[in-house]
């Protein structure tokens, strides 16, 4: 079995990301190929497409969303994804138990006890009544039926619950932190067709394996998980035999790719580029030091809930950036050769007039990074 190294597996996740190189492809097959782009703030999925499609536009993701080609809502890991309307609809059911996991948390649990989740989501789908309410809203309607009871927890335990699609200007460029406008919509009436019932979900588990590793691949059974959420997937990938190809990392470990695969060479070089926070490229993973150092991964992901906006230098994390009144600010974790620096500041330069910034500023590495 063959080992590979951390730069091999490095340049494959580059090349399946389209961030060894930008791609002319079009949008949705680009949000096809990662399968769903992290949305929790919907204006650093325009960024992540930015740094992998030539000539990306604003207006280009917006159109899909407005025409409902893609759709945004809970998916992946329980969190909001941008994904193309056919593959929420492929996905989403089988993402369900996730989704349903969350919702039996104590958080939720202990602001609805007693009222049972179904009766709940049957409430509230009858409150909407096969039309859209703004999240607020539905949430106060909740609130008036069960007097004592946080209606935003119970709108947002009804959302894990069931398939709800948020309104395309949620979506949209410019909707920074805009939570509270947020629209949902039954996907079945947002979609006009039913979500997809596969023949079984054990080939639904094989499928989205396979979607998985031409994306991010190749990666062990752990990384799967770590990015979907479901568990025991091993038993799947098991079953999957021959048509899996199988490696090691360097510590080891079993990886799986897809049979007809390529590797790309690993001395291959990489640019330099901007990602955006919740970026696809540092969530993929369980172990994800093919991108990142474990003593980096503690300054960009400083808390559960948080993943920094980051740039890469020969395809590894080396520091991080924020939009601060106009100015893009890049902060190195260590010193840049001046080449680097340099095509460092040329990339942002290049994205200032698309988030709306005004200037660069490249700091130098920090001394300490205890804070």
């Amino acid at each position: 079995m063959i080992t590979l190294s951390l730069r091999a597996l490095n340049r494959a996740l580059m090349d399946r990301q389209f961030l060894l190189a930008r791609t002319d492809r079009t949008v949705l097959e680009v949000i096809g190929r990662l399968v769903a782009l992290q949305a929790q703030e919907p204006n650093w999925a325009y960024v992540g497409l930015w740094s992998r499609i030539h000539g990306f536009t604003q207006p280009q993701l917006t159109a899909l969303l407005a025409d409902r080609q893609v759709v945004r809502s809970g998916l992946l890991r329980s969190t909001q994804h941008l994904a193309a309307a056919d593959d929420f609809r492929l996905l989403r059911p089988l993402l369900q138990p996730v989704l349903d996991r969350t919702a039996a948390s104590p958080h939720f649990t202990r602001n609805s006890s007693g009222l049972g989740a179904a009766s709940l989501v049957t409430e509230a789908l009858g409150l909407l009544a096969g039309g859209t309410l703004s999240r607020k809203e539905l949430a106060r309607r909740l609130a008036e039926r069960h007097p004592g009871r946080d209606g935003r927890i119970l709108a947002g335990q009804v959302e894990l619950s069931t398939p709800l699609v948020h309104g395309a200007a949620t979506g949209a460029w410019g909707s920074w932190g805009n939570r509270s406008a947020v629209s949902v919509t039954p996907a079945e009436v947002w979609l006009g067709r039913p979500m997809a019932t596969a023949a079984s979900a054990r080939e639904a588990a094989k499928g989205l394996i396979r979607r998985y590793l031409a994306g991010f691949g190749p990666a062990g059974v752990k990384d799967v998980q770590a990015w979907c959420g479901l568990t025991r997937l091993g038993e799947v990938v098991a079953e999957m035999g021959g048509e899996l190809r199988r490696y090691r990392d360097p510590d080891g470990r079993e990886l799986f790719d897809l049979a007809d695969a390529e590797l790309p060479d690993p001395g291959i070089p990489a640019p330099v580029r901007l990602l955006p926070a919740f970026d696809n490229v540092l969530l993929g993973h369980a172990d994800r030091t093919r991108v990142i150092s474990d003593e980096d991964r503690a300054h960009v992901m400083p808390g559960q809930a948080r993943v920094r906006p980051s740039f890469l230098v020969d395809g590894r994390v080396h520091g991080t950036w924020s939009l601060d009144a106009g100015t893009l600010r890049i902060a190195p974790f260590r010193p840049l050769s001046a080449t680097d620096r340099a095509a460092l500041e040329e990339e942002a330069e290049r994205l200032l007039p698309f988030v709306g910034g005004t200037a660069v500023h490249c700091g130098e590495a920090a001394v300490s990074r205890s804070s």
